[in-house]
């Protein structure tokens, strides 16, 4: 399934920017907006179902936090399990972790180390909903590799595509974003 651009539009429309947060300058898009939405987050949700339903997936992995939103719904939809990643210290058992830069530091992520166990070559999506630089990204779909999985593709929602994290991530895996800022 291909969104039509008034589908796009309709997407879009339904996120909220929410300005100078969380500092002066930043332009926030809120997609608690889109979720509360049920036409918008069904029509969302139908698109990625489409689209992924044929790429033969074991898991659906969603980054901390609001990746976990769209990847159970999707994981569920497809009929294939979930695998959160977060961030440093949030997960129970025995753990992979990579660190990653941001603006002013470092942070980390981490996945359990059996998250696809059970699986003989385990296919895995990985989504959120943003991709901005792509630090994190990066981070989470080196984990999945990392732990004997392959990440297939990694989907975002929404891309600021001014800041070049599609073509960062892109060196390590497919990347695909419904909706693309300039």
């Amino acid at each position: 399934m291909t969104l039509t651009t008034q589908e796009r539009a309709f997407l879009m429309a339904s996120i909220r920017d929410i300005p100078d947060f969380p500092k002066p300058g930043i332009v926030f898009k809120d997609i608690t907006t889109l979720l509360a939405n049920k036409d918008a987050f069904a029509l969302l949700m139908r698109h990625l179902s489409e689209r992924y339903s044929a790429y033969n997936l074991s898991h659906v992995a969603g980054i901390d936090a609001r990746g976990f939103i769209f990847g159970a719904a999707l994981a569920q939809m497809l009929g294939v399990g979930f695998v959160p990643i977060r961030k440093k210290g949030k997960l129970p058992y025995t753990t992979v972790s990579e660190k990653y830069s941001l603006e002013y530091g470092v942070d980390e992520v981490e996945i359990h180390i059996d998250a696809f166990s059970g699986v003989e070559a385990p296919k895995v999506l990985l989504i959120d909903d943003l991709i901005a630089t792509g630090g994190t990204a990066y981070a989470a779909a080196s984990l999945i590799n990392k732990v004997g999985a392959e990440c297939v593709e990694a989907c975002f929602i929404m891309g600021l595509d001014f800041l070049g994290g599609q073509n960062r991530l892109g060196e390590l895996v497919e990347v695909y974003t419904v909706i693309g800022v300039d």
